[in-house]
């Protein structure tokens, strides 16, 4: 039997993690919402990785919550704001064209690394989506290809949102900034629906649940002081924000003994409660 790689070495790699996490989630009787495909999709590597990340089964919760709230902002953009065209970056292992209630009308666009498009076809072969979907096998760090697609879907689309769920923290400041302004660029990209830690949270997860993210090929590093202010200048503005731990406290998908450490926050000093308040990641919908 060949030997399975437990160790994230490629940002890829977390797509599996995330797929273990939707599958855990999919199971329960209670689910936030159901995806058949997840667990086919994480596969035995998938398992392996979780098992050998230090928290990796623990913080599942913080990607069950994410899946949770971006499915509520996909579904009103597209029922209610009247979006045509979903372009899904970093687009992993997701399955939102096959289990959400989409109109059959909606051009779903997902943009990946090659090999992980072709993985994804090969597990999913045969499963009919529920509306047009298009993959693109592309690196988005070949920022002229990029731009290129970003044009030719601008000049075939009404409406266009973006999707970056749990890529923004893997890139580095220049990176976002490079990205958010190409996506400005386009007059019909109109949404953008992004994930966000504070310094605070980041640090704290790199020093504590996720250190071997802090060097090595997969690196966690964006974390805007200025939170969704941050994409300001490129012509973003925050039309929604919801914090995690709120959304989890909603969704009855919260940290294990997050109760406990509310209760005890209550008998703890005010400098104290203002440095946990900031240990938080938000989801946000930009628009323009």
């Amino acid at each position: 039997m060949e030997k399975i790689n437990p160790l994230v070495t490629h940002i890829s790699d977390t797509a599996l993690w995330v797929a273990v996490c939707r599958a855990m989630e999919t199971k329960r009787r209670n689910a936030l919402f159901r995806d058949p495909y997840a667990e086919i999709l994480a596969g035995e590597r998938g398992k392996e990785i979780v098992k050998n990340l230090p928290y990796g089964k623990s913080g599942a919760w913080s990607m069950i919550v994410r899946t949770a709230v971006m499915d509520e902002f996909i579904n009103r953009i597209v029922g209610s704001a009247g979006a045509d065209t979903v372009v899904n970056l970093a687009a992993g292992l997701d399955t939102r064209p096959y289990r959400l209630d989409l109109p059959g009308s909606v051009h779903w666009i997902e943009v990946d690394f090659p090999d992980m498009i072709s993985y994804k076809e090969a597990k999913l072969a045969g499963v009919k989506p529920v509306c047009s979907l298009e993959r693109i096998k592309l690196d988005l760090n070949n920022n002229t290809a990029r731009i290129r697609l970003f044009e030719r879907i601008n000049h075939d689309a009404k409406r266009v949102l973006v999707i970056t769920e749990g890529l923004l923290v893997y890139l580095n400041h220049s990176d976002v900034a490079s990205l958010a302004s190409d996506l400005s660029s386009q007059s019909k990209f109109r949404w953008w629906i992004i994930d966000i830690l504070t310094p605070f949270l980041l640090e704290w997860l790199l020093k504590r649940n996720f250190s071997r993210f802090r060097e090595g090929s997969v690196q966690m590093r964006f974390a805007p002081e200025e939170g969704a202010d941050f994409f300001q200048r490129f012509g973003w503005l925050e039309s929604e924000s919801r914090s995690v731990s709120k959304e989890a406290r909603r969704l009855k998908r919260e940290m294990p003994h997050a109760g406990m450490y509310r209760f005890f926050s209550l008998f703890a000093s005010k400098k104290k409660r203002e440095f946990f308040s900031k240990l938080d990641s938000y989801f946000i919908l930009l628009n323009r």
